[in-house]
């Protein structure tokens, strides 16, 4: 009972230091625009969605179209969607090759470069795809949530659990994300030094 106690006071404390964590406005370049992106420059949105995006890793494929079903719901709730590629700078990672990306030009989601992987490492974020949530508020920008877009990768008619789409709708009604933070499933993002 006492190691059920401790293991549920570790969590606890692991999921609301994740909420409401503190990011620093950042500014990545758009593959497919070429231009400047920012969380000031979207700063009028009610949040921000992030989803790590490699062109080598299957799993985020599987998810496209509820990405875009996700894009079409929320776009007149004032939420952004966007990629973010944490291997741009490493091999057939290039800008050419993330500009062609079809999907992300055909839904018109900026594709972000993080080079260095500021971002990535900013947000703690360990797969592709994780999804990070950012909302603005009266001192400054902060995580909402931070993990799986739903449980089930392989089959979207077999997810029963839409864990991103249940966070934007908390947001949406001025709520706290419940939860927090889940544990995303897909390839591991290769850290450089």
């Amino acid at each position: 009972m006492k190691k059920l106690f401790v293991c549920f006071v570790i969590c606890l404390l692991w999921t609301s230091t994740i909420y409401g964590q503190k990011i620093s406005n950042m500014e990545m370049v758009d593959a497919i625009t070429n231009q400047a992106y920012s969380l000031e420059k979207n700063k009028a949105s009610l949040a921000q969605v992030f989803i790590f995006y490699t062109l080598k890793c299957p799993y985020p494929k599987l998810y496209n179209s509820r990405i875009k079903a996700l894009k079409e719901k929320y776009a007149s709730s004032n939420i952004t969607f966007a990629l973010v590629n944490p291997h741009s700078d490493q091999e057939d990672e290039t800008i050419e090759k993330l500009a062609s990306l079809a999907f992300a030009k055909n839904n018109q989601i900026p594709f972000l470069l993080d080079e260095n992987q500021v971002f990535t490492k900013m947000t703690g974020v360990k797969k592709i795809p994780e999804v990070v949530i950012i909302t603005s508020g009266p001192t400054g920008y902060s995580i909402a949530y931070r993990g799986a877009i739903d449980n089930n990768a392989q089959a979207m008619e077999s997810a029963t659990v839409h864990y991103l789409d249940t966070a934007l709708e908390d947001i949406i009604k001025r709520d706290r994300p419940s939860p927090t933070v889940t544990r995303a499933v897909g390839c591991n993002i290769r850290f450089t030094p």
